[in-house]
């Protein structure tokens, strides 16, 4: 049987959100105090491509933190792909653990297509 399925992420796994950034190829996540134009944050930092001030991670909240001034400090597209990559890390981390195996296709409008096999080997 086949189910559509639609995620709205909230980022509260920091062992996805390490994966996200290997996937993008991104440096490790920093977790501390973070400076943004506004004001300091707290959480794990992620730097995106050519952003001025990094993304913060506030895992408790699951919120994301960051200043990009309207696209003038940094694309939003690199946080939009940041965050489907988490969601897709945070997806086969949660199959694999029950046990599932997890197949991924790119699809040709830039979306990424889980297939998850029940009671699959991963």
């Amino acid at each position: 049987m086949s189910h559509i399925v639609r995620i709205q992420t909230e980022v509260r796994d920091g062992a996805a959100v390490f994966a996200a950034c290997r996937r993008r190829q991104l440096a490790e996540p920093v977790a501390g105090k973070h400076l943004l134009f506004s004001g300091e944050v707290e959480g794990l930092a992620v730097r995106l491509r050519d952003w001025t001030y990094p993304a913060v991670c506030q895992l408790e909240t699951g919120e994301v933190q960051y200043d990009n001034f309207g696209g003038r400090w940094g694309e939003q597209r690199e946080l939009d792909q940041f965050m489907q990559a988490y969601a897709v890390e945070k997806a086969r981390i949660e199959a694999r653990k029950r046990g599932h195996t997890v197949t991924e296709q790119s699809l040709a409008d830039g979306s990424i297509k889980l297939t998850v096999q029940i009671g699959g080997a991963a």
